[in-house]
């Protein structure tokens, strides 16, 4: 069983998909973490993101694990932990332009695809129900207000040391929203066959509570 989870910046997706992956005793594949993961990369190697020929030679140059179980899972690059570091605030604001590149989506989403042939997971980020995982049996897309996702971003960077007013927020969230929903490249988009959730004003226990529900039917 495959639950796909997709949706913008700051809806939830990493929070619930890892508790849900926890509540259900099945593997949680944070995507999202991947391409941060890359980008962290680049940008400390100094590449720009339209050097394809130098992201190429990252891809072919760069592991990227998994460890542990959810909701405590560690992405390991290249045998460092960045669970941390692919979360500051120049990943956030250059993952995008990374992520766009054909090079670099090609070679993640073949990783992503090996990840889920060996057994069940949920996983989360912008296209795993409508390119990555079509055939998925459960497919959210899970969505939220520009200001709850802010709030809850603010939140995030508080707990890193980085102030941010929920209004500089805002702009930086819509900005990326356009960029993810516009590229040629596997675009932002609630597949047809998508479940929508609108996790405004929900609790994440209501959102885990709402997929966990919906798998119960595949583990009878």
């Amino acid at each position: 069983m495959i639950i796909a989870i997709d949706g913008p910046a700051g809806s939830g997706k990493s929070s619930t998909a890892r508790a849900v992956a926890a509540r259900l005793g099945i593997a949680y594949l944070d995507t999202g973490a991947m391409y941060r993961a890359i980008t962290l990369k680049a940008v400390r190697l100094g590449i720009a993101f339209t050097d394809d020929s130098a992201l190429e030679k990252v891809m072919t140059q760069t592991s990227i694990e998994f460890e542990g179980a959810a909701p405590d899972t560690r992405i390991i690059m290249d045998g460092e932990d960045v669970s941390a570091a692919v979360r500051t605030d120049e990943v956030t604001r250059n993952v995008s332009d990374y992520c766009a590149r054909d090079v670099v989506r090609k070679s993640l989403v073949s990783q992503q695809r090996l990840a889920a042939s060996k057994g069940s997971l949920v996983c989360e980020g912008r296209d795993m129900s409508t390119v990555v995982f079509p055939n998925a049996e459960i497919k959210i897309y899970m969505s939220a207000s520009v200001n709850e996702r802010a709030r809850r971003r603010q939140k995030d960077f508080a707990a890193m040391g980085v102030n941010k007013s929920v209004e500089e927020l805002e702009q930086e969230i819509e900005a990326r929203d356009a960029k993810d929903s516009s590229r040629a490249n596997s675009p932002l988009r609630k597949a047809e066959d998508a479940v929508e959730m609108d996790t405004t004003g929900m609790t994440l226990e209501d959102q885990i509570t709402f997929i966990v529900e919906k798998a119960k039917p595949y583990l009878s």
